[in-house]
């Protein structure tokens, strides 16, 4: 175990925690550690030298015009829309058969934010969560040990939800706290603390004022620190500067090649070139709640953006539990069901209050499943 790995709790979270020795010298923690060492002079996704700045440039404003949800949607025609959704129908239409899966197995919820507890918005700082969906987490939370990742901060996660009881994993699973006064799912009383990429701390200030610098002058574009890792919003970017914002990135990012670039809704995520993501967050959350090697968990990931693909494609992997991806257009997924996208967070908060009652039936309330179908077809 390094220092540079495990980092005392602050206090702006709210949540007063200490490290769990057992979690950080566990396998999959050292294993992150030695990862984190490899890939320390790791090629960025976009080397500035090897490919003409012009094409590369191109292919990333190509790129942002193939994430909007809206040129996606207009070329979906409804053949591809009902054979997407032959792949991957609707979790609460296939209630059966997930409560037939996950019968006598401990169920781990895993929520990303954005898009998934909160409706997507213009600006980020007001994707609040309605309390109907807050409510449902919180009822979440009293049966299975339930976890949000997101690309956030986790400080700024934490804020919106503000619900003590659950795990955090924010800057895509870079920096991860469990509850507040330890969890009762495991026999030890302190808390999880992860942090894989504390050393890149001062190279992500420097980039953020460097970025703030470079798109000043771009209406519409705004840059957020969510710690261990950037996202650059070009939501409300005319289409027309997309390219010029691009530049001003790809500009930054030259001066660091231990910096990657990625992509998600309608932003530009800068991240250590660390081999850390939101699945491996969950395989380290499920190995410190003692699920690790388990044959009788059953994780369940919910999601709506590319960077949840890496969930999504461990659950595969492992061949347990599923995911479920918020959309309403058809997209190359890895997760087994799907849910409509929400046009508000009280929508979807019906989906989730839907799912904890089909999880309610493992124990055996059948009178929900009237309930249930009450809810599904209002």
């Amino acid at each position: 175990m390094t220092r540079q790995n495990v980092v005392v709790a602050d206090s702006k979270s709210g949540i007063n925690v200490a490290i769990t020795m057992t979690v950080s010298n566990s396998s999959l923690f050292t294993k992150a550690v030695q990862k984190t060492r490899e890939t320390q002079g790791g090629c960025i996704n976009i080397p500035p030298k090897k490919v003409g700045g012009g094409a590369r440039i191109n292919a990333w404003v190509d790129s942002m015009r193939a994430s909007s949800p809206t040129r996606v949607k207009s070329a979906a025609s409804l053949s591809d829309q009902n054979s997407w959704m032959l792949r991957h129908p609707s979790a609460l239409n296939m209630f059966e058969q997930i409560i037939e899966a996950s019968k006598g197995k401990q169920i781990v919820m895993f929520l990303d934010y954005d898009g998934t507890l909160s409706p997507i918005v213009d600006d980020p700082d007001r994707a609040f969560m309605s309390d109907a969906m807050r409510a449902a987490v919180r009822q979440l939370a009293r049966y299975f040990p339930t976890a949000i990742v997101s690309g956030r901060c986790r400080d700024k996660v934490y804020n919106f939800v503000r619900l003590a009881e659950l795990y955090y994993a924010g800057s895509h699973g870079m920096d991860i706290k469990g509850p507040a006064k330890g969890s009762k799912y495991k026999k030890e009383t302190k808390a999880v603390l992860f942090q894989p990429a504390s050393e890149f701390l001062p190279m992500i200030d420097e980039v953020y004022k460097a970025l703030l610098e470079k798109t000043k002058s771009i209406p519409g574009a705004s840059v957020e620190h969510n710690k261990f890792c950037l996202s650059v919003h070009y939501r409300c970017v005319d289409e027309k500067k997309w390219s010029i914002l691009a530049q001003q990135v790809r500009s930054v990012l030259q001066q660091y090649p231990k910096l990657r670039l990625t992509q998600g809704r309608k932003v530009l995520e800068i991240r250590p070139t660390i081999k850390w993501d939101k699945g491996k967050a969950l395989e380290f959350l499920l190995e410190s709640l003692g699920f690790g090697n388990c044959t009788d968990v059953f994780p369940v990931y919910i999601g709506d953006d590319r960077t949840d693909e890496d969930a999504f494609k461990i659950l595969r992997d492992r061949g347990q539990g599923f995911g479920i991806l918020v959309s309403k257009i058809p997209k190359d997924t890895s997760a087994s069901y799907s849910l409509q996208e929400p046009l508000e967070a009280r929508t979807l908060s019906y989906y989730i209050h839907a799912l904890i009652l089909f999880l309610y039936l493992l124990s055996h309330l059948l009178v929900l499943i009237i309930i249930f179908f009450f809810l599904i077809n209002l």
